[in-house]
């Protein structure tokens, strides 16, 4: 029997962007059934339209071929947010293998073929996850996203799985309990790290998906970038009972940001003298001393890694 592939979409007011993550979609080829739900928070802009338009266009066959079958759905009304919305579009598929798309990222051909066929050679797998570029508002690549190997311990430093590019069997999802609802910037992170407590990760290093890099999403502004951290912050000590040095840097860096006008970077001087002592503060209070995983971390060969620029929060379209 061919396998299922269960992609869901949160969407909320992306009209700009949706139908171009929904043609991605659609557009995948290999020997899969695949289905394609979208949850939209009631928009109020022109997606509802859009969700329509494409619903006639798969009943009318236009993608027909291209994999073993396509089923699509849409809803369109109020929810609890993108994690709710994630959870109720799983809830409303079978599919053995699933990952969620946001409405403003894209999938790149070929993307489920190539983890579907990894996800064959390694059947222990909890989850598969390959390459994503950054894309700018147009859709042009600008960059890579930093990915690579990882599991559960390394997930507590870096983060090198990139959600638009990740793809998990239906049984991890299950074992796990899904995604934490009360998450608005971290949750997938949260639930790489329950699944990788529990069954292997596999890298594919292959390109999947595009990232798409704009200021009009939750996480898109500087306003939520303390926010994203403090909420990385708790989740890693949630799960590992620790603050990771280099992530408290991270969150104290934000912090003392917010004191400066928009705009200066985390190299200025100004930035640089405060955001280490608030570290070395928050360091102390949050392990209530110095853990050795991070005295094993200070090598000079660790210190550009640890603390090197990079995007420092993802973006995830609102549901």
């Amino acid at each position: 029997m061919d396998p299922t592939v269960s992609i869901v979409t949160p969407s909320y007011n992306q009209e700009r962007y949706i139908a171009e993550a929904i043609g991605s979609v659609l557009r995948q080829e290999g020997e899969f059934e695949l289905e394609h739900v979208v949850i939209d928070g009631a928009s109020t802009d022109g997606t509802v339209e859009i969700l329509k338009r494409y619903e006639e266009r798969v009943r009318g066959g236009e993608w027909a071929g291209r994999c073993r079958g396509i089923r699509f759905r849409w809803v369109s009304e109020v929810d609890r947010g993108q994690s709710a919305a994630i959870g109720k579009g799983f809830g409303m598929t079978g599919g053995q293998f699933c990952s969620w798309l946001n409405s403003d990222d894209t999938l790149l051909p070929g993307a489920i073929d190539g983890v579907l066929d990894t996800f064959r050679r390694n059947p222990e797998a909890g989850l598969v996850y390959g390459q994503v570029h950054f894309s700018d508002v147009s859709g042009r690549t600008v960059a890579e996203v930093e990915t690579g190997p990882t599991d559960y311990e390394g997930l507590a430093t870096l983060n090198l799985i990139c959600q638009p590019g990740a793809f998990f069997r239906r049984e991890a999802w299950d074992a796990v309990g899904g995604l934490d609802e009360n998450l608005q910037y971290t949750m997938d992170h949260d639930l790489w790290i329950r699944i990788a407590a529990r069954f292997p990760l596999v890298f594919l290093p292959k390109p999947l998906a595009t990232y798409r890099l704009h200021g009009e999403s939750k996480t898109g502004a500087d306003r939520h970038a303390v926010a994203f951290q403090e909420e990385t912050l708790r989740v890693i000590q949630s799960h590992y009972g620790r603050a990771p040095l280099n992530r408290v840097y991270g969150y104290s860096v934000r912090k003392i940001q917010e004191l400066f006008p928009s705009g200066w970077s985390e190299a200025n001087l100004l930035v640089v003298a405060p955001s280490f002592l608030l570290t070395l503060w928050e360091y102390l209070r949050r392990n209530r001393g110095v853990r050795r995983e991070d005295l094993q971390m200070i090598r000079v060969g660790n210190l550009r890694k640890m603390f090197r620029e990079r995007v420092s929060f993802r973006r995830d379209s609102q549901s």
